[in-house]
């Protein structure tokens, strides 16, 4: 009887568990994610900052380049500005690891961008891998902690990730 009682008991504990992780990743999904993908498609820096706390640090693994919130988000110059806004940018996301507790979560997955060039029509496809530490901060989750490299990420590799549900 103790055993059963047991095994009950696990059983439930492992689906309060599983049910309070699909939670917490849907709230992340709709707070960081889904933002964090408009912001990009679209050049918002406001909304891109806006998914990130002020305490963020920022890991250009490609470059070996640690910075902060200053300088991640200091202000581009029109001439980018006006450069950018002649590409129609595309990123899409693919998890591989999302660990989550009721104020910290930790995400691993690779990411795919498309840019294509509005006066000639000229596309560039990237990819790569992202390690990413979140935490919430007043209710709300805020990247923390944002590292990317290329890490020789391709198609093929990209899509071993799963989709954001």
């Amino acid at each position: 009887m103790k055993k059963i009682l047991f095994c009950c008991c696990s059983l439930l504990f492992n689906y309060l568990s599983i049910a309070q992780q699909d939670s917490l990743q849907l709230q992340i999904n709709e707070q960081v994610w889904k933002p964090f993908i408009k912001a990009f498609n679209t050049n918002d820096n406001k909304l891109f900052s806006s998914v990130h706390s002020k305490e963020v640090i920022r890991v250009e693994q490609d470059d070996s380049r640690i910075i902060g919130y200053d300088e991640y988000f200091k202000p581009v110059p029109d001439s980018i500005l006006l450069k950018w806004g002649r590409w129609k940018k595309n990123i899409e996301l693919r998890f591989v690891q999302r660990i989550a507790g009721n104020d910290k979560a930790f995400e691993v997955g690779y990411y795919k961008t498309t840019s294509t060039n509005m006066d000639n029509n000229v596309t560039r496809t990237g990819y790569g891998k992202f390690h990413v530490l979140l935490r919430k901060e007043d209710g709300t989750w805020k990247i923390l902690m944002d590292a990317d490299a290329h890490e020789g990420t391709n198609e093929t590799i990209f899509l071993t990730g799963a989709e954001m549900e």
